[in-house]
């Protein structure tokens, strides 16, 4: 019998490193947030559709609306007319931006299709080598960020939204100090 103890003690400790090792969080899951509610959104300069170029750092002083999206994102696609319809409501206000993120590595003629049946007027910058999407961690289209006018996150939202919701509309105009 004792010369099965230290096979016993091996088998225990091999069970024990597996059990622990199990735990530990896989190779392939994506990291945790960098970008959180209450810290300062990372920096980055982007070219939008139109051929100009947009740095997040020049929009302090503005509540601004970051939207990470697709053309082959249906939920993206059917949030769009809701966005520009927020965009057109405070149009009057030179305090409020949306950005709007495309990922798509071919963003151009993606968009070239998708703009002509669907217009727009905020910015579209494109993020096609995936930049800007891994600077925030962005894994789920779309994926929106509501920064205040000093820059922090004040709020994230994952998935489709109506963007045209009186509670919307009325977060918004809070932080704008309507």
């Amino acid at each position: 019998m004792r010369r099965y103890v230290p096979v016993f003690v091996v088998l225990l400790l091999l069970a024990a490193t597996l059990f622990i090792m199990g735990g530990a969080p896989r190779p392939d899951a994506p990291p945790a947030p960098s970008v959180r509610v209450g810290t300062v959104a990372p920096d980055f300069t982007l070219r939008t559709y139109d051929g100009d170029t947009v740095t997040l750092s020049h929009l302090r002083g503005k509540v601004v609306l970051i939207n990470f999206w697709a053309t082959w994102c249906p939920p993206c696609r059917a949030e769009k007319p809701a966005l520009e319809k927020l965009y057109q409501r405070f149009s009057n206000r030179d305090d409020f931006e949306i950005l709007a993120v495309n990922v798509e590595e071919d963003a151009q003629r993606a968009l070239d299709v998708y703009l002509e049946r669907n217009p727009h007027s905020f910015p579209i910058p494109i993020d096609a080598q995936a930049r800007v999407q891994e600077l925030y961690r962005v894994y789920r289209f779309p994926e929106t960020f509501i920064l205040d006018r000093n820059g922090i996150v004040v709020d994230h939202v994952i998935g489709g939204r109506d963007w045209t919701d009186a509670q919307v509309i009325a977060y918004i105009s809070r932080l704008l100090g309507e």
